[in-house]
């Protein structure tokens, strides 16, 4: 189903949701982020491996209650002080923490695509997390004895990705670095996915994945959705903009202040490009 931003945010995020906006250094779903920060969604529960900007900014605009995820900060740049704000000083909400490794996040994915209770993997070896996360726990292995960890399944109610295209039936073809997308989008109730483009028929998937449009619940056209991050073949990383975005964000007034601005008071992602472009000017 082709529809827009605003309807598809509309439509398939409730308040109270759980969702993963995943994306692995490019194709990182902000247009999609920003409209969930528009219409005032609460009570979210987020997933992502990695979390970073996008995160950040839902998190200071209040829309989440607790956040799952493997490390987050600024890629390159340093912490995110949204989210520090909500964990040290439940700014502007108190923020529960489900915190694995990469590790750890990618086999929970991968149970929840395969609807397995959860994942096992090798790892939290030598780390304090187990002490800390009562969802790490341990099983023994019934062949070998082997004691392994375990994480349940992430299955969330909704799984936003960012992509290079679409075709008019709503298949969906990821190229470039793929992190959890896959694995995110089949372990979903419900998947939308923004796209740079739409087309009439998807090209060869060479070095690329297919996402069947009997999976995706909804197709939105949106050039520029990945902005800041990356979309491989149509714009590079704003790296600068990472830059910026510590010293908008490392106070709690020019946050919101340029959030106001830049976002809220944007009527849709279109817009909010514009506006960052006569900034710039």
């Amino acid at each position: 189903m082709h529809l827009s931003l605003a309807d598809a945010i509309e439509n398939c995020v409730a308040n109270g949701a759980s969702i993963a906006l995943e994306g692995f250094t490019h194709l990182i779903p902000f247009a999609a982020g920003h409209e969930i920060i528009r219409q005032r969604k609460r009570d979210l529960h987020l997933i992502r491996m990695t979390p970073d900007l996008v995160y950040d900014q839902m998190i200071g605009m209040g829309c989440a209650r607790k956040l799952t995820f493997s490390w987050g900060g600024n890629p390159g740049v340093g912490s995110l002080h949204r989210l520090r704000d909500a964990v040290e000083h439940q700014w502007p909400n108190p923020l529960e923490l489900d915190e694995h490794s990469h590790a750890g996040m990618a086999a929970a994915f991968c149970a929840g695509a395969s609807r397995l209770p959860f994942g096992v993997l090798r790892g939290y070896v030598g780390t304090d997390l187990p002490a800390r996360n009562p969802n790490i726990r341990h099983v023994t292995c019934p062949f070998t004895g082997e004691s392994l960890a375990a994480v349940p399944a992430i299955n969330p109610d909704v799984t936003i990705l960012h992509a290079q295209r679409a075709d008019r039936e709503g298949n969906v073809a990821i190229e470039g670095i793929i992190g959890a997308a896959r694995e995110a989008a089949l372990a979903a109730q419900t998947l939308i996915v923004t796209v740079e483009e739409v087309v009439d028929e998807l090209p060869p998937a060479m070095n690329a994945i297919v996402l069947p449009h009997w999976i995706v619940g909804a197709v939105v056209h949106c050039p520029g959705g990945a902005y800041p991050s990356y979309a491989q073949g149509h714009y590079t990383r704003d790296n600068a903009f990472y830059q910026r975005w510590d010293a908008i964000a490392r106070e709690r007034d020019p946050f919101r202040a340029w959030m106001n601005e830049h976002v809220i008071g944007a009527r849709d992602h279109r817009a909010f490009l514009a506006g960052l472009q006569k900034a710039a000017s």
